[in-house]
């Protein structure tokens, strides 16, 4: 059974930094897609990054320049440094798991509010004052 597992959220103030951790585990492929969310009450959740079986990262758009995305030790890791946080990151952050998704699915899927993505983690909480 596929698992998820994140890591590392926290508070810290405006212009901050994180670093979020990813873990999966429980399937015999070398690598899935992994993917990076967040979500805040009332808004539809949002992409942030991911990582494709062959190693492709995407990142969206609203977090580009800020926002980094790595594969960790593992190949089914996947690490997100958040840079120069601001009140609007402030969300809970998941990770999850494309187990059907290949090298461009998983990179639209950030676009796509996660839909494809079968596998979920709890989420860690990011809060960022000023």
């Amino acid at each position: 059974q596929v698992r998820v597992v994140e890591s590392g959220g926290g508070s810290v103030q405006v212009g901050g930094s994180l670093r979020l951790s990813c873990a999966a585990s429980g399937y015999t492929y070398s690598s899935y897609c992994l993917g990076w969310f967040r979500q805040t009450p009332g808004k539809e959740r949002e992409g942030v990054a991911s990582i494709s079986p062959i190693g492709t990262i995407t990142i969206a758009d609203s977090v580009k320049g800020r926002f980094t995305a790595f594969r960790g030790s593992g190949d089914n890791t996947l690490l997100l440094k958040l840079n120069s946080l601001q009140p609007e990151d402030t969300a809970i952050y998941y990770c999850a798991v494309c187990t059907t998704c290949g090298d461009s699915a998983c990179s639209a899927g950030i676009t796509a509010s996660g839909r494809d993505f079968n596998v979920w983690g709890q989420g860690t909480q990011v809060t960022v004052s000023s």
